[in-house]
């Protein structure tokens, strides 16, 4: 009777444990916070990683920093001019809005992007220029234990209106954005 009462006791045991595991279920509250990590920013064979925040909150994820060094390159297209006209540009600040949707596993918090244009006004030789970068998000992202993912292209780049070309569009991967 002993054996019986012992193996019942560890059976209780084991299944009180297991359930203390359990995690408690993904809300799409729970993507909002601050968050930092790499952007990953690739044009052509060209790949740059710079280390940024983000912050979540009302369905917006807005950079503190968003890298535009290749931006303004593709619009100057000299190493010197840029980096003069990024001491210029200082901080550039981007708002990119997300629909969360808790994915069908109830694990992770699916994030559609609709990217807005980036509006910077660059100093081009001599003369400060409205710069208008064209983003779009081919693919959605995600948010799971507290590691958010994103992507978007810059397809396009005008200048005072009059589109860059040839452009190569550049790639903004968030790889794992870790929440504080």
């Amino acid at each position: 009777m002993k054996k019986k009462a012992t193996l019942i006791a560890l059976l209780f045991l084991g299944l009180i444990a297991c359930d203390k595991d359990d995690p408690a279920p993904i809300k799409v509250e729970d993507v909002q916070g601050d968050y930092t990590g790499k952007v990953i920013t690739t044009q052509g064979t060209k790949k740059v990683e710079t280390s940024t925040g983000a912050t979540a909150k009302n369905n917006v994820l807005t950079f503190s920093e968003l890298p535009v060094r290749q931006l303004v390159l593709s619009v100057l297209k000299d190493s010197v001019k840029t980096d003069a006209a990024l001491k210029t540009i200082g901080k550039v600040k981007y708002e990119l809005n997300y629909t969360p949707k808790v994915n069908a596993g109830n694990t992770a918090v699916d994030l559609t992007f609709a990217p807005k244009a980036l509006e910077v006004t660059v100093p081009v030789e001599g003369a400060n220029k409205k710069v208008v970068v064209t983003f779009e998000a081919k693919s959605a992202g995600s948010y799971k234990n507290k590691v958010l993912k994103a992507d978007m292209e810059a397809v396009k780049i005008t200048v005072d209106g009059t589109q860059v070309t040839p452009f190569d569009k550049i790639v903004y991967s968030i790889p794992s954005f870790t929440k504080k």
